[in-house]
């Protein structure tokens, strides 16, 4: 077993290289640029939607209040003329990146340091390097890349931006064990 506290630089440095990949893949290089699609008519629908002052938060439409109402044949008639939606509103004004990628990197902090908390709970003082990449990345890896596959399977996010975000995942993960088992304690 490997204390906690004597993995604090590896666990550091491994979330601030993921975080500095992650903002090479998504800042530099053309891989996420298709993630979204453009809304046709986009200042159209934008100004319809202002007009009904949706607050920030979660929404799917159509939506039923109860069980009952979804087994209703006016719910499945909602459901056949479409469309069916599923979106986040958030608060208009001025974007803050600052603070999006400050969650970021707590996000990340904390993948690390659940990836060398495993890792260090499993292997000693002295683990071989490849058994410490093999742990850590793939706890790493489940954190970044597995956790996102139920928005594809419920809520039909494209498979093709799950498959990025789980390659994303591998990236960051092999990462996060290559930079603990450079430091590990010997």
């Amino acid at each position: 077993m490997t204390p906690l506290a004597s993995l604090w630089l590896p666990i550091l440095l491994s979330a601030v290289f993921v975080f500095v990949m992650s903002s090479v893949l998504h800042m530099m290089l053309p891989w996420h640029r298709t993630d979204y699609s453009k809304v046709p008519n986009e200042d159209a629908v934008a100004a319809a939607l202002r007009g009904f002052a949706i607050p920030p938060g979660d929404y799917m439409m159509p939506r039923p209040d109860t069980r009952a109402e979804m087994t209703s044949p006016e719910f499945a008639e909602k459901v056949k003329k479409g469309p069916m939606v599923v979106m986040t509103v958030m608060p208009g004004g001025e974007m803050n990146m600052a603070s999006n990628l400050a969650q970021w990197f707590g996000f990340v902090l904390v993948v690390s340091l659940f990836a060398a908390y495993i890792a260090g709970r499993a292997m000693g003082a002295g683990a071989t390097s490849m058994r410490v990449v093999q742990l850590a990345s793939a706890t790493a890896f489940v954190a970044y890349g597995i956790g996102l596959w139920p928005n594809s399977i419920w809520y039909r996010r494209s498979w093709m931006t799950t498959f990025k975000s789980t390659v994303d995942g591998l990236i960051y993960g092999l990462i996060t064990g290559a930079t603990l088992a450079w430091l590990w304690p010997k």
